[in-house]
């Protein structure tokens, strides 16, 4: 093997996020929203659910666009287990995968604890007690999850305020909430937090202080904090910044104007980026977008116009799917003139960018 350096690149430092709180705090709906807003209308969110079916409630839930699918985990907890599970996230082409919850690897049935406890009834002592299982968690479990090309991955963990002795006998609860697994998990993460009863969101650790204009103290994690996490995981900046829809409703800007001073109004009709545009092949698309309730639309519209503000010259291919998944989104009719506008203005950018006339 040969072994070679390169320079760094941020793209390069895909996020792994750990989310803990108390059962009923909101850990997977903010995995979820986190998880879409990162990948877009189209992008393909898995989700590793240990629960009994609780990670599927959010299905059908408005706040959450877009589908996602399941894997579900049930009578096997182990190390290995989880690993295989994170193999066929990657193997289904995840591009963001929520794992609810990572609790179970550590201390349900086949999980880590399950395995140290089954050596010490057989008989092992010691160091051999823990031995096997905690390489099974560091071989199979951390480093399958430091490892996987899966830009996203949301850790989701069980979480309690633990029992501490101040002086002899005096049995006080802790004010810390500490997570149901490793005590060394928490180290390998990019960021994370936990969530309180108003579903808020408390950071204990972002690896670079920029991040905490993406997962912001004291707010509650939504569909922005994953669209601010992937503009910023691509390499763009943190500052905060008016969406497209924000800016049509601007005073003195029409729908459908440039931020470089061009004319307002609706744009002329476009046939598609390039022509040939439904027999574009590979390209993912959603088996099923919501229909937009109201101002959802503004989410929907804000998404897709800033993807087609992204593209730059070259990326013909990512400009053809963006435009095949807007027509299709767009077909559902729930899209008001002012939102159709604003995409359709952004499509115009991405257009003269291409070189397109």
């Amino acid at each position: 093997m040969t072994l070679s350096f390169r320079p760094a690149k941020r793209s390069e430092a895909k996020p792994l996020i750990g989310l803990y709180a108390e059962s009923g705090a909101g850990k997977t709906l903010s995995a979820l929203l986190l998880a879409r807003g990162f990948v877009g209308p189209t992008g393909k969110v898995g989700m590793i659910e240990t629960e009994s079916g609780r990670g599927e409630a959010y299905a059908d839930d408005p706040r959450v666009p877009g589908s996602y699918s399941v894997l579900s985990m049930r009578d096997d907890f182990s190390p290995v287990a989880f690993g295989e599970a994170i193999h066929a996230a990657e193997k289904d082409d995840c591009d963001a995968l929520i794992i609810d919850s990572a609790s179970h690897e550590w201390e349900a049935v086949g999980g880590v604890l399950h395995m140290a406890a089954q050596n010490e009834a057989a008989g092992k002592k010691g160091v051999l007690v823990w031995q096997q299982p905690k390489m099974d968690h560091s071989r199979h479990f951390m480093l399958r999850l430091l490892g996987t090309p899966i830009p996203l991955v949301i850790v989701c963990m069980r979480a309690r305020y633990p029992m501490q002795e101040k002086g002899k006998g005096n049995w006080q609860r802790s004010e810390t909430l500490v997570p149901f697994q490793s005590d060394t998990i928490l180290f390998e993460m990019f960021a994370h937090g936990w969530i309180d009863r108003e579903h808020k969101f408390h950071g204990t650790k972002w690896t670079r202080d920029e991040l905490k204009q993406v997962l912001r103290e004291g707010e509650p994690i939504t569909l922005e904090t994953g669209q601010r996490l992937a503009a910023w995981a691509k390499g763009g900046t943190t500052a905060a910044r008016e969406s497209p829809v924000q800016r049509a409703q601007s005073p003195g800007v029409e729908p459908g104007a440039t931020s470089g001073g061009g004319t307002g109004g609706t744009p002329e009709t476009t046939t598609g980026v390039n022509e040939g545009i439904t027999s574009i092949k590979n390209v993912r698309m959603p088996s099923a977008m919501p229909a937009a309730a109201p101002a959802d639309w503004e989410i929907v519209v804000n998404d897709f116009a800033e993807r087609f503000d992204e593209v730059k010259y070259g990326q013909d291919r990512e400009a053809k799917g963006w435009k095949a998944a807007w027509e299709k989104r767009r077909a559902k009719g729930d899209i008001p003139p002012e939102g159709d506008a604003i995409v359709e203005a952004a499509i115009q950018r991405a257009r003269g960018r291409l070189g397109v006339r």
